[in-house]
């Protein structure tokens, strides 16, 4: 299972998910100001009760304000996703170099224990 999550990982374009992970995060940025500061007042009249078109442009003005909210929520989500994408990739990327050095130590290690012992 473990060589599976290795392959998929190996596969992945880190350098591309590097250098557009920024671009994610202000776009989710973007998203939730242009979406964050809009507010309205909802009527809570159900369409069966609407008889008259006042009452039905009420009804559809508050559908419009939780259709509004629900995007603000999803927006939200988004935009934390967003966030923490940004966050991993930058662990990720610390992670790899971190573990690209330590191979080559390892080498070094092994180069120099070898050559003593063929001394």
């Amino acid at each position: 299972m473990a060589i599976g999550w290795l392959t998929i990982l190996s596969n992945v374009p880190w350098t591309d998910v590097i250098k557009n992970a920024p671009a994610v995060a202000d776009g989710a940025k973007k998203l939730w100001k242009k979406v964050g500061g809009k507010t309205s007042t909802a009527s809570n009249v159900p369409v069966a009760e609407a008889a008259t078109p006042e009452d039905r442009i009420a009804n559809l003005q508050a559908r419009v304000d939780e259709l509004h909210a629900q995007m603000l929520t999803a927006s939200e989500v988004v935009r934390s996703l967003a966030e923490q994408n940004a966050q991993l990739i930058a662990r990720v990327e610390k992670t790899r170099r971190r573990l690209l050095w330590l191979a080559m130590f390892t080498v070094g290690v092994a180069g120099i224990a070898v050559a003593a012992w063929l001394r």
